[in-house]
């Protein structure tokens, strides 16, 4: 059945969400039919994919294997926003986009406050290498709230981006929004830091409004010089 999300609202900002659903893991059958229907929407005109983990119980361990190997063999980017309340064996992934809270959980580390500058916060910066390590994705972002976002790439260091954000009334998709802006901008021959750049001000531009909302191609300019 379709979950329900009641969100309390009050002087425009989200005090609380309450969530009404099932997290069934989907069986073999159902997991079939939606492989073959990824693999169906493959076609030579996709350049990247983007795999959204709710913890719902639709991203099994199948589903991710079998997308990572649909999107190797035909050369296209894979993005995935994992959530840690699966144990799945995260592998071949071009981009993770973890916010704070969920990079501490996927390596069993409870999450500690740290500083406002990301490049300083050594517990951050051990979970990302641990991270990285591990799933050995491409490169990570890693979503921080007020403190913007920090990528991560292979052999390199982290590059952190501040937020642009001049008011948060509602954070109610601002993940998916992050990955959705850099996937279409590194697909676009971006490169990963003006993808992730790209992905900043797309999310200052949601997180500015009431509800889940987008970014439209217009606000999303209008957030940078006109120079740019």
């Amino acid at each position: 059945t379709t979950g329900l999300k009641t969100r309390i609202v009050a002087q425009r900002q989200q005090i609380v969400r309450v969530d009404r659903e099932q997290k069934d893991l989907l069986n073999k059958e159902l997991t079939e039919r939606l492989i073959a229907k990824v693999e169906k929407a493959l076609s030579p005109k996709v350049a990247a994919v983007v795999l959204c983990d709710y913890g719902k119980g639709i991203v099994t361990q199948e589903l991710l294997d079998r997308t990572v190997d649909l999107c190797r063999d035909r050369g296209i980017w894979l993005s995935m926003d994992p959530k840690p309340v699966r144990s799945l064996r995260l592998h071949g992934l071009s981009l993770m986009t973890p916010n704070r809270k969920e990079a501490f959980a996927l390596v069993q580390r409870t999450e500690t406050p740290g500083p406002d500058n990301p490049l300083e916060d050594k517990a951050l910066l051990e979970v990302v290498a641990l991270l990285m390590q591990r799933a050995n994705p491409a490169m990570m972002l890693v979503t921080l709230g007020e403190h913007g976002m920090l990528l991560c790439r292979r052999n390199q260091k982290p590059f952190h981006i501040p937020t642009m954000a001049k008011e948060v009334y509602d954070v109610s998709g601002a993940g998916d929004t992050a990955i959705a802006a850099f996937t279409v901008a590194v697909a676009g021959g971006a490169s990963p830091i003006e993808s992730a750049i790209v992905a900043n001000h797309a999310a200052g531009v949601v997180v500015g409004k009431v509800g889940t909302a987008i970014s439209s191609v217009d606000e999303l300019l209008s957030t940078f010089p006109p120079d740019d």
